[in-house]
């Protein structure tokens, strides 16, 4: 990725986002969108996205992100930008 609109973002997810394959779905849309990062379980059932990409991409990729596969309930959704953020390639489900 070039450093051009290129924004970072971690994301804190909860509701019904645990074993309904939220961290599958993220990874499918992520790969799609050419996004970057990791998405992984929390403490408290809750999910935790890092995602870096162009701002068109990641305006979509949260969206998706906002309402998860057919079986998921997201009830909170935090977002903030990453300032300084770490260069990401590829996107990986964290265990």
């Amino acid at each position: 990725m070039n450093g051009i609109d290129i924004k970072t973002y971690r994301i804190l997810l909860s509701g019904r986002v645990q074993g309904v394959g939220y961290r599958y779905f993220i990874q499918e849309k992520a790969e799609k969108y050419e996004i970057a990062g990791y998405v992984r379980n929390i403490a408290d059932n809750n999910v935790e996205i890092v995602c870096q990409g162009q701002q068109d991409m990641m305006e979509i990729f949260i969206a998706y992100a906002k309402k998860g596969p057919a079986f998921a309930h997201v009830t909170r959704f935090i977002i903030n930008e990453i300032k300084e953020p770490a260069a990401y390639t590829g996107f990986k489900i964290e265990y």
